[in-house]
């Protein structure tokens, strides 16, 4: 009886939760009316970061903080799609890194479009032919996306986002990894996983292919051959995994971009990424980094590249944490930009843990 008694309660939960998610869709589509009246885009990355931290806040528990991240996070994402299908365009083609990093940013509900390369993303957002792309720009083992980098220097695009993932390998094929004469994967997949490959299956052939999502379709047409790609991968092109989490470095990361048109709203947690370029000068660029230090504003990252205009001409690119219209921020910018040839905001964003 008592077991009946708790399962009725919990039914009765369940339909409260039921109609306060159609009363929570309601609103949603309320606002949608009003974002579009506006001109504004339903896509807003620093308001999700807030709802998602106040929940947080408010939680007391049995439910974990993660998990109710996930729960709210699917939320969002059922809610963006309500007020507008977004067409999102990634480096592709499907079932790469870079597309699950769209999937996580903007969910399964969206029109998302592989391209074959960030410079032809770059340039159909800029043509409003798409409303944000996916662009990878660092992995903590291999390094920086210079292409990636390269691209914002002439693009008027802003960064709206950035999506950490964890990075995990898979050893996959149609056989057994006895039968493995042939290996596919992209040459950072191959880096990643060099001590493991050496280790397990030396003297195997090693094919370098565009991506880890062409060594599957590879992978899957051949016997004896396998593919290094991501889990997605095996489902997607209908091959078993024969080793799992083959990357030498477990704390194996990469970062990408969500790219728009329009800067983002605060989250309260936020990072600015900027670029500019100096005069070769002994000193110059101690100098151009003293604001940050004056303003108190901890820099996550420094990157250099050849302008490519001048021999020995560098742009810096500068992650710190902060926003954009912060005080401290735009008094920073300002000295910064008085000694600098050339300076650029590329984008304010939540910060991503």
């Amino acid at each position: 009886m008592e077991l009946k008694k708790i399962r009725k309660e919990i039914d009765e939960i369940d339909s409260k939760i039921l109609y306060l998610l159609n009363e929570r869709a309601k609103k949603v589509l309320k606002i949608a009316k009003i974002k579009e009246k506006e001109g504004k885009s339903p896509y807003s990355p620093g308001r999700e970061k807030r709802i998602i931290n106040r929940i947080i806040a408010e939680n007391k528990g049995p439910l974990s903080s993660e998990t109710l991240r996930e729960i709210f996070q699917h939320i969002l994402k059922i809610s963006l799609s309500l007020e507008r299908k977004l067409k999102i365009i990634y480096l592709g083609p499907e079932a790469t890194f870079t597309h699950l990093a769209a999937l996580k940013s903007f969910g399964e509900e969206m029109e998302l479009i592989p391209l074959k390369s960030i410079g032809a993303i770059f340039r159909e957002v800029e043509k409003e032919k798409a409303d944000y792309g996916v662009v990878p720009i660092e992995n903590s083992t291999e390094g920086v996306i210079t292409h990636t980098l390269d691209m914002f220097v002439d693009s008027d695009l802003k960064i709206c986002a950035e999506v950490i993932l964890e990075i995990s390998h898979y050893l996959m094929g149609r056989g057994r990894i006895k039968g493995v004469r042939r290996v596919y994967s992209h040459p950072q997949a191959f880096a990643q996983c060099r001590n493991w490959l050496e280790e397990n299956l030396p003297g195997v052939k090693l094919i370098e292919t565009e991506s880890t999502a062409q060594a599957a379709q590879a992978a899957a047409k051949e016997i004896g051959s396998a593919a290094i790609a991501p889990e997605i991968a095996a489902s997607f092109y209908k091959l078993r995994i024969i080793a799992p989490r083959i990357e030498d470095n477990p704390n194996n990361y990469t970062r990408f971009f969500v790219i728009g048109r329009e800067y983002v709203d605060k989250s309260g947690e936020d990072k600015t990424s900027i670029i500019f370029s100096i005069k070769d000068r002994v000193g110059a660029l101690y100098e151009m980094l003293s604001p940050f230090k004056k303003y108190e504003l901890n820099l996550t990252k420094i990157e250099s590249r050849p302008t490519k205009k001048k021999p020995w001409e560098y742009i810096f690119f500068v992650d710190f944490v902060g926003y954009k219209d912060d005080e401290r921020v735009k008094n920073a910018l300002a000295e910064l930009e008085e000694k600098c040839l050339f300076l650029k905001i590329l984008g304010s964003y939540p910060l991503e843990k």
